[in-house]
């Protein structure tokens, strides 16, 4: 791989003292403190990041366009806002391990969702998405007890992956890096030796994906929770970290797998029935997305959209 030039490898390298910097000053603060303080900074991130404020509200106007510009400004404000004080909280290692079974409940009817998909030792593929507090969701679950893996995507410096990666280690989540060598194989061990393997395909990356539709278009959704699925046998879970008060709730259901031949059409149903609870979780509180993120960036290849099968209608209803 070629080397970054100079001036790139020294703001990387600026830029990750300055986030370890600022995590250990946060480590010791108390999480009102910090939640409080960080909905400050995502409220001024959304009147002086323009670029990101206009991803935002043109985001929302695709998955709302009911509502005024008014109303979609102020649910843009709410997430910035929900996102500074969720990444704040994360950034209080001390009083968030300390406290988490405090600070994230785990209704019993959930948590028994998940005990009985594990129950069958096929391993449980646990889809989400980028609401509510997607790190305290894995946190939660793995600090209870189950063993438990999750699929992250390395970023552009080796530090601050590693920074993340001791940080979601400290947790008892184990990450399982997109780019590194043997990702696929790990992805297919945790799961054969009946683990929890975390995927969130809620994002427009550059992985293997298929087009289903999000808020009434069709997005480019990764399809590797679907396909682990199909291959292995494992069950599927999906499951949310939503603010509630001054706290989160988890709250989890299992999917059905799709039971054809054709693979591929199997993959397609399971995929549009994921992306649809993921929908589904949002509008319960969407200012707890990230609306930033350009969710219909990729297009479909042809104008005309694919139906939505009909089996992952039925299982939305």
């Amino acid at each position: 791989m070629e080397r970054p030039p100079l001036a790139k490898r020294l703001k990387r390298f600026l830029r990750y003292l300055l986030i370890r910097g600022v995590l250990l000053l946060l480590q010791p603060l108390p999480l009102g403190v910090a939640r409080t303080l960080g909905a400050r900074l995502g409220s001024l991130a959304y009147t002086l990041a323009g670029g990101e404020r206009r991803k935002a509200l043109k985001s929302l106007a695709v998955a709302f366009p009911e509502k005024s510009d008014a109303e979609r400004h102020e649910l843009g404000r709410a997430a910035f806002r929900h996102l500074g004080a969720a990444a704040m909280e994360v950034a209080c290692t001390g009083a968030l391990d300390q406290g988490l079974e405090r600070l994230v409940a785990w209704p019993e009817e959930d948590r028994r969702v998940l005990e009985t998909a594990l129950a069958r030792g096929r391993g449980v593929v646990f889809v989400s998405g980028h609401v509510g507090n997607w790190e305290l969701l894995a946190r939660r679950v793995a600090r209870a007890g189950y063993p438990s893996q999750s699929i992250a995507k390395e970023t552009t410096d080796p530090r601050l992956t590693e920074l993340v990666g001791r940080f979601r280690e400290r947790g008892g989540v184990r990450s399982i890096w997109r780019g590194q060598e043997g990702a696929a194989r790990a992805m297919l061990r945790a799961l054969r030796s009946g683990e929890i393997l975390g995927i969130l395909i809620d994002q427009d990356t550059k992985v293997q994906s298929l087009f289903v539709p999000f808020f009434g278009q069709l997005a480019a959704t990764p399809r590797a929770a679907a396909d682990l699925a199909i291959r292995t046998g494992a069950a599927v879970v999906t499951g949310f970290c939503h603010r509630d008060g001054e706290g989160y709730r988890l709250s989890m259901e299992e999917v059905p797998v799709p039971q054809v031949e054709d693979r591929e059409a199997a993959a397609l149903e399971l995929t549009a029935a994921l992306s649809l609870r993921i929908e589904a979780a949002i509008r319960r509180t969407p200012e707890q997305w990230v609306w930033m993120h350009q969710r219909w960036k990729t297009r479909p290849p042809t104008a005309a959209p694919s139906p939505l099968p009909e089996a992952a209608k039925a299982a939305a209803r």
